[in-house]
């Protein structure tokens, strides 16, 4: 059975206890860490050390003095400083390293990017007290020239933006559903600010401008019916018939227009090259007779040489006596699809997508207000609209360099 040997203050060197009472007031242990530690037998052996030896006030006990400490760091030995700041220093490391950490994790696996444009504003706004932009350059491994470069382009990019966004603005007041890249090719052409195609839907994202898509759809080809039906001549082929200039080909649709009050019906006729509405009318019914306006009217412009192509769908209307006899009147050759396939008649479909789906935005009151809004969009879209087809040039300019 082992026994406990007792020990008396003699037992312990005078160099054991000066050695002790500098850890202790070193801050390295607690007076009780040391007891623990060292096998100091009773329980204020080490404090009646402290009291003796010390250079501290210890007079009043361990709690009191470490109050003390606490509330005066100023009054700290050296050696205890020395070990505050090395505590301190080396948390600011591991919280350095944490939120380094948690940087990259976001970057690689979240792909956000942390770039020049915080760094800049975490600067400029002094968000760390006492750094000078020269001590922040020297972390983030720039020369100040280079920062003050950064800013003033920064600043530059900034008014650049603004310009775009009221150019976008007066733009889309009167075409709201411009797309961006037909936005892209204007401000190219009339403006002096030079933006790539990704910036401009990353900006226009950003600020919630970019253009959703609508999808309608009403029928109104009726294709069963005892009138004689043409053959595609522009169907892909041996004998496809293709444009190589305005005037040549002309497609034509039947649209239907909601509006409050009654109904409406939009009959075009577009050329196949140029893609100007060469022939429009409204009308309230699906007559041959309103949908005939239309053509009326573009034949009324024609300006081209023998040999027009008329190009539809089965509609029962451009199968009517009536519409061929104006096709036998002016030597047009019909083409109809082969059955009821809208792809086969997509150029003049796609130009019914463009008219309600960026123009007609709003239902119109009554027949009379239809006319107006389509009137006015249609002039927008000769003379405004870009095409991707014809290099972001307008209907109308492409129609014109052939006339003139």
């Amino acid at each position: 059975m082992k026994t406990k040997t007792k020990r008396t203050q003699k037992d312990y060197s005078l160099a054991f206890k000066l050695s002790v009472v500098d850890q202790v007031e070193a801050g390295e242990l607690s007076y009780k860490q040391a007891q623990q530690r060292y096998g100091i037998q009773g329980r204020s052996t080490v404090l009646v050390w402290l009291r003796k030896h010390g250079r501290l006030d210890w007079s009043q006990g361990s709690d009191h003095q470490a109050k003390l400490m606490s509330d005066k760091p100023s009054e700290l030995t050296p050696e205890q400083r020395i070990k505050e700041l090395e505590q301190q220093l080396a948390d600011a490391q591991q919280k350095a390293e944490f939120f380094e950490a948690v940087v990259d994790v976001l970057k690689r696996d979240h792909g956000v990017r942390v770039g020049k444009k915080a760094s800049r504003q975490v600067i400029e706004e002094r968000q760390v007290t006492g750094l000078t932009v020269t001590r922040a350059c020297q972390i983030l491994g720039i020369s100040r020239q280079a920062y003050y470069q950064q800013r003033q382009r920064a600043k530059q990019q900034a008014k650049m933006r603004c310009s775009i966004l009221s150019f976008v603005q007066r733009e889309r007041m009167q075409q709201p559903r411009l797309g961006a890249r037909k936005l892209l090719s204007l401000l190219n052409a009339e403006t002096e600010c030079k933006i790539g195609r990704d910036k401009l839907f990353e900006l226009l994202r950003d600020r919630r401008l970019l253009v959703q898509r609508r999808r309608a759809y009403h029928k109104t080809t009726q294709s069963h019916h005892r009138f004689w039906c043409h053959p595609n001549l522009l169907k892909p082929g041996a004998e496809q018939e293709q444009a190589t200039r305005p005037e040549q080909i002309w497609v034509a649709d039947i649209t239907y227009l909601p509006v409050r009050d009654g109904e409406a019906y939009l009959s075009l006729v577009t050329d196949a090259y140029s893609r100007k509405v060469v022939g429009y009318h409204v009308h309230g019914d699906l007559r041959a007779e309103s949908v005939l306006t239309a053509y009326q009217k573009a034949l009324d412009g024609y300006q081209g040489s023998a040999g027009l192509i008329h190009h539809s769908d089965r509609g029962i209307q451009y199968c009517s006596k009536r519409y061929q006899a104006v096709h036998k009147e002016h030597g047009v050759r019909c083409s109809m699809t082969d059955g009821y396939d809208c792809y086969q008649n997509a150029l003049a479909e796609r130009v019914n997508g463009i008219l309600k789906g960026e123009y007609l935005l709003r239902k119109p009151e009554d027949l009379d207000q239809a006319t107006i809004m389509v009137d006015e969009s249609i002039r927008l879209y000769n003379t405004r609209r870009p095409h991707m087809a014809l290099k972001y040039k307008t209907p109308d300019e492409v129609h014109r360099a052939f006339s003139t």
